[in-house]
Order: C-alpha cells, then structure tokens, then sequence
C-alpha cells in the first residue's frame, strides 16, 4: 500500500518568506483598515515584518514540509 504524497499548504507560503538561515518572517496584525484613528508611526510599523515565534515557526515549517 502507498504512502500518501505530502501537499504543502500554499495559503501559509504566500503569507510567510523562509529567510537563508531558516528565521520565518510575518506580516504584522492590525494594519489593514480603521488607519485614520492610528499614528503615522504606527502605520509604518505595519509595513514592517518581523520574525515568527518558536512555536509558530514550528507549526509553519511544518505546513510547509520543511
């Protein structure tokens, strides 16, 4: 009996970016809409990404087979 292929799941590739060394990158919450009422600061922080905790990297390598 085969064993069934892996399917990465693409949702999770298109949100994350896997650095050279293996850090896993994410989009900041809070930064799509109700702008007007938030600092210009802020919405600059929002654009920003920044490293994904341990647990998450784990369970996001893991979706994507890595």
């Amino acid at each position: 009996m085969k064993k069934t292929k892996f399917k990465p799941k693409h949702s999770v590739s298109r949100r994350v970016k896997i650095t050279g060394t293996g850090k896993v990158l994410r989009g900041r919450s809070f930064g799509r809409h109700l702008k007007a009422n938030k600092k210009k600061k802020n919405s600059r922080v929002y654009k920003k990404t920044v490293e994904a905790n341990k647990v998450l990297t784990k369970k996001i390598k893991k979706a994507l087979g890595i």
